[in-house]
């Protein structure tokens, strides 16, 4: 089997099957680091816990699990292949830990400094990583300030990550869709590509 790109961007909607394309693409990896950013289920939310269960149940046995907010640490301390399940989990959580949605003083600039800390250890990796996000603006605009906040840094984040990545993939359906690097697209010669 070829092994995976160093960093591979896997995209879907919510239930699109995106977190099974990742696994699938890590499967022949003697070793995984399974980084999960999400909360831990607390009991207080039997839809999360079910879902975390899921997940939890799919995972080859030998797999390591890690469960933290720390993802720009996780992907440095990591000893191999390493799958990310999810940027917008994480985001999610930096959006909390820095007081974005009530406005607390400097969460902006806070939250700009974990982003870009996060690129720069994506872009360092030796891989293989694979990251899961979820896709959020193909749809209907949230009805929140905060909805809009999340959207909006998600979809930049994604946009980060990928064209920071070796593939970057759309799941749709259960089904893959390649997505070309914007300079490939435009011509750029795939020297500039490969120093990214």
């Amino acid at each position: 089997m070829t092994r995976p790109a160093r960093t591979t961007l896997v995209l879907g909607g919510s239930r699109s099957g995106k977190s099974a394309v990742a696994e699938r693409l890590l499967a022949a990896e003697p070793a995984v680091t399974y980084v999960a950013t999400g909360p831990v289920p607390d009991g207080a939310d039997p839809d999360w816990a079910a879902r975390v269960r899921r997940h939890r149940l799919r995972r080859p046995t030998g797999w390591t699990t890690v469960e933290t907010g720390d993802l720009a640490g996780a992907l440095r301390r990591a000893p191999g292949a390493v799958l990310v399940d999810a940027i917008g989990s994480w985001l999610t959580g930096v959006l909390d830990s820095t007081g974005a949605w009530d406005g607390s003083p400097g969460w902006s600039a806070a939250c700009a400094a974990r982003t870009d800390e996060l690129e720069r250890a994506w872009r360092e990796s030796r891989g293989p990583v694979v990251a899961v996000s979820d896709e959020v603006g193909s749809g209907v605009i949230p009805a929140t300030a905060s909805g809009r906040l999340f959207r909006d840094l998600l979809g930049e984040l994604n946009a980060r990550l990928s064209l920071a990545a070796d593939r970057a993939v759309l799941v749709v359906a259960g089904r893959v869709l390649e997505l070309s690097h914007p300079d490939a697209v435009l011509g750029v010669p795939t020297s500039h590509l490969e120093t990214q």
